[in-house]
């Protein structure tokens, strides 16, 4: 999914010193991506802060079919000229949502702004038994990747989380995946979880590696505000353990053939996921659905425009396209840190050029915070890269700029 991250004050508030709007020569245009937001789940799992809403009464299908449509069209002029380098469907649960739906979606876009010859499309599905008869549906839609929400492969820490499957359906859930068709399968697995020990995380992620996915993305729980566990904080492993699963695991992983390329992302060669390096690379994103968020480049202006879609569903079915007041430039001074906070998760040596391309900045602005983040321990002496400290305390070097 988009990664959280701050909007800027809208259009003409104050600047910092020294920055200015960068200029429309300066930027050159990102791919852009495509995030396709379904809010409703069968429950809302204790962790989750994602804008996600139990079904309750049912889905309208094919009513928030009709308005992501006229969302889509709205945003159209904002891809100025470009196709769609990448789609993704995430939630809440897009796959409780009809094949025919996707279809729907996926038709317009080709239709209407063009798709990338060989794009990515990615769907999120859970392992339910649901989810897995319509497997099929969604390939013969145009989906190519499927990204299935495991968290864990034991009972007891599945139940809680609040996961309404269990292990032996996750592990369906793959092999579903596999007789429907599915050359590229991500699995979410997290670590950390209440009650977990050294052993019970290695088990997990043996027994994911154990089913060859291409792309593992594997991550610590953490406490998010507005969440159930929030309220009622369980009682989760310490530093110790945290650092034992992750220094195991990281070479567990590394073994099996798995590169990290992004802080909680792992891929076989060649399948690192082409939407989230995107993100992580600053490119751009239409984002569609209630709660979506989106990031543009404009070359016409040389602004870095937030967007952001109505979060309710029940307003956002009845919304106004395109909204009032949901498109906002980022302040030129807040640029670096929004382009580091990506690239950094990837571990890889800043490209400057890239940055200068991405912000219309030149990489001049960052010589101060290089110079402390080094002092600090946090990027190596001889190129602009993470050390490994830097990867594990990635907002202490990130608070540096």
């Amino acid at each position: 999914q988009p990664p959280r991250q701050g909007h800027g004050p809208a259009e003409g508030a104050t600047r910092k010193p020294g920055l200015v709007t960068p200029p429309a020569n300066i930027l050159r245009l990102p791919p852009v991506s495509l995030y396709v937001h379904f809010p409703w789940c069968v429950r809302k799992c204790p962790y989750c802060d994602f804008n996600s809403h139990a079904v309750g009464g049912g889905i309208p299908d094919s009513a928030y079919t009709s308005v992501l449509l006229d969302d889509l069209a709205a945003d159209l002029p904002l891809l100025q000229g470009r196709t769609v380098h990448s789609v993704f469907f995430g939630g809440g649960t897009p796959s409780l949502f009809e094949p025919a739906s996707v279809a729907r979606v996926l038709e317009a876009v080709a239709r209407t702004a063009g798709i990338e010859t060989g794009a990515e499309i990615t769907l999120e599905a859970n392992p339910g038994t649901l989810e897995q008869g319509r497997f099929r549906a969604y390939r013969a839609a145009g989906v190519n990747r499927l990204s299935i929400g495991v968290q864990s492969f034991q009972d007891n820490l599945l139940h809680g989380l609040g996961r309404i499957h269990d292990g032996e359906e996750a592990r369906a859930a793959m092999h579903a995946a596999r007789k429907a068709g599915f050359s590229q399968v991500n699995l979410d697995l997290m670590h950390g979880l209440p009650g977990q020990d050294v052993h019970s995380a290695l088990a997990d992620l043996d027994m994911a590696v154990g089913l060859e996915p291409e792309h593992l993305s594997w991550y610590q729980l953490t406490i998010e505000p507005n969440t159930e566990f929030y309220r009622r904080p369980p009682n989760l492993p310490g530093e110790a353990v945290i650092g034992g699963i992750e220094e195991s695991g990281i070479a567990m992983l590394d073994a099996a053939g798995y590169r990290r390329y992004e802080v909680s992302a792992y891929a076989r060669p060649g399948c690192e996921s082409r939407h989230n390096l995107n993100y992580w690379h600053f490119g751009d994103y239409l984002g569609i659905g209630a709660g979506a968020h989106g990031k543009i480049t404009c070359a016409d202006s040389g602004r870095v425009l937030r967007t952001r879609k109505t979060r309710k569903p029940a307003d956002y079915l009845n919304a106004q396209f395109p909204p009032e007041n949901l498109r906002e430039a980022v302040d030129p001074g807040e640029l670096p840190v929004e382009f580091l906070m990506n690239w950094f998760r990837t571990g890889e040596a800043l490209d400057v050029d890239l940055f200068s391309a991405r912000t219309g900045l030149q990489a001049g602005v960052l010589d101060q915070g290089i110079a402390d983040a080094r002092a600090a321990g946090l990027l190596e002496a001889a190129s602009v890269r993470p050390t490994a400290r830097g990867m594990r305390f990635l907002n202490d070097l990130l608070a540096c700029f």
